[in-house]
């Protein structure tokens, strides 16, 4: 505690630990409890009570009655009485200069970003960006802090979307061309390393085709010559060019499954199609059924989620430019057996990671599948449950893991979902809002959009992103306010084949 922090002498703290900074106090008829920390400057009003694990930034200022529970009672098992189920905590963070009205409630797992302002009597279920004032039951973002007059957040968020669509309308061109050099595309991958790649290509046509062109001084019959010929004549998938690795099964090649998607969109973007059905995914239930369940579930969730999205989008262009319609129902059959009633998802979480892989496999394979094919999801309150624990855990993703997977993977299982279920909406919207917000200052002129921050902008990046804020912008309804329109590997449109 610092000298000048103060507790009132009728407030109740039973704490396990308390910090208290400068100029910090507790008042008269305060319950303070469990793990708490308060910056410099923090005030907790009479009659309310924090309890359980919560961080306090400086400048928090907590109004009498408010309810701020870091902690959640065990209920899940009717058979035992819920007082001997224990208690779970996620802990509740709550940034610099945030004043909490009276009579609000501030639910276990949330973060209240800095700056921002809560309504009395709200009900805080999830995150609340930095800036923002939000109110209601549940609380949803209601404005930002320092627009003018009023504005609506929505206002300000529809803005953002305008100005940035129309900057990345009016620049596609020149980055395209920042990263052609001897008629090919070569451009950063994830990793931060250039290499060649078909991928860059496809990332090019792309961007391009999300504002409705073709790359300048594209030669698309030529292109497509050129991209119906990686097609591997025995399994129909998708090799890099010259890059095959010998005795290595193509279907245990990542870049020859991925290729489905990426060469597969760029050739419909093209006018054209794969030259052959993709044989590889020609198999009966039980051959279907050993390569899914040899996938590595348990520990490369992402991984067995990439390889099912492959799957999934093979069997979409042999049904649609072949007319050869299985074996779609013994996969989605599998689906539905193996995933877990209680997450939603399909494989487990890691010590390190959490539910980080599972969620981003979740967000492949859904992709390929019920997104694709129009299929609604078996759980989708449990899947809507886990995303957001996952985007809770990790902060909405910091540093490098603030990137165009992480986001991607997170804002289009929301996307999804909301198709079936209302289910936190407002949560939901929250995290639109505050991808939205961000993007103007990471995009840059003349080159787009890094794939993480604190890296340099690429095709992938750009594409990512740019689909992203299609997905953010979809789910808060103001699509139709940016310019880019994903139409390849991030589009959102299903075909209607149905099942």
């Amino acid at each position: 505690m610092a000298e000048s922090s103060y507790i009132a002498e009728d407030a109740a703290i039973f704490t396990e630990s308390l910090t208290m900074g400068e100029r910090s106090w507790i008042a008269g008829h305060a319950l303070v409890r469990g793990h708490v920390i308060l910056g410099d400057d923090c005030t907790i009003n009479p009659y309310a009570c924090v309890s359980g694990t919560v961080t306090c930034g400086n400048g928090v200022r907590i109004a009498s009655h408010a309810s701020i529970v870091g902690f959640n009672h065990g209920f899940d098992d009717p058979d035992i009485p819920i007082h001997r189920q224990g208690v779970i905590s996620l802990g509740i963070t709550i940034g610099d200069d945030v004043w909490i009205g009276a009579n609000c409630v501030i639910l276990d797992g949330a973060t209240i970003g800095t700056g921002a302002v809560i309504a009395a009597g709200a009900v805080v279920t999830g995150d609340i960006p930095a800036l923002s004032i939000a109110g209601g039951v549940p609380a949803r973002v209601l404005r930002s802090r320092g627009t003018a007059g009023g504005k609506s957040g929505t206002g300000d968020i529809e803005d953002q979307l305008v100005r940035l669509g129309q900057k990345a309308k009016e620049q596609w061109p020149d980055i395209l061309a920042r990263w052609k050099t001897q008629g090919a595309y070569e451009s950063l991958e994830a990793d931060g390393i250039s290499r060649p790649a078909i991928r860059h290509l496809c990332d090019a046509i792309e961007i391009a085709a999300g504002f409705g062109h073709l790359p300048p001084d594209l030669d698309a019959p030529q292109t497509v010559e050129r991209l119906q010929g990686l097609q591997d004549q025995e399994t129909g998938l998708f090799p890099e060019e010259h890059a095959r690795e010998h005795g290595r099964a193509l279907r245990d090649d990542p870049k020859a499954l991925y290729n489905v998607l990426a060469v597969g969109y760029a050739l419909e973007l093209l006018g054209s199609a794969p030259r052959q059905p993709v044989h590889a995914v020609a198999l009966d239930a039980g051959e279907l059924d050993e390569w899914l369940s040899a996938l590595p579930w348990s520990t490369r969730a992402w991984h067995a989620g990439s390889v099912v999205d492959a799957i999934g989008t093979a069997i979409y262009f042999n049904a649609r430019y072949f007319g050869i319609r299985g074996p779609r129902q013994a996969l989605f059959e599998w689906l539905s057996r193996n995933a877990n009633s209680v997450s939603g998802l399909w494989g487990e979480p890691a010590a390190l990671e959490g539910w980080l892989q599972p969620v981003n496999g979740f967000y492949r394979l859904t992709r390929g599948t019920y997104a694709q094919f129009g299929v609604a999801l078996p759980h989708p309150h449990a899947s809507l449950e886990t995303v957001h624990l996952n985007y809770r855990n990790h902060k909405g993703f910091v540093a490098e893991k603030y990137n165009a997977c992480n986001l991607l993977d997170t804002i289009h299982p929301l996307l999804l979902i909301a198709r079936q279920t209302d289910y936190r909406r407002a949560d939901g919207e929250a995290i639109a809002r505050n991808l939205i917000s961000r993007a103007r200052d990471r995009w840059r002129d003349g080159e787009g959009f890094p794939f993480a921050d604190g890296g340099e902008p690429s095709l992938q990046g750009t594409e990512m992103w740019l689909s992203v804020i299609h997905l953010a912008a979809d789910f808060l309804g103001l699509s139709d306010r940016f310019d880019f329109l994903p139409k390849g590997v991030h589009r959102t449109a299903t075909p209607g084949l149905g099942l």
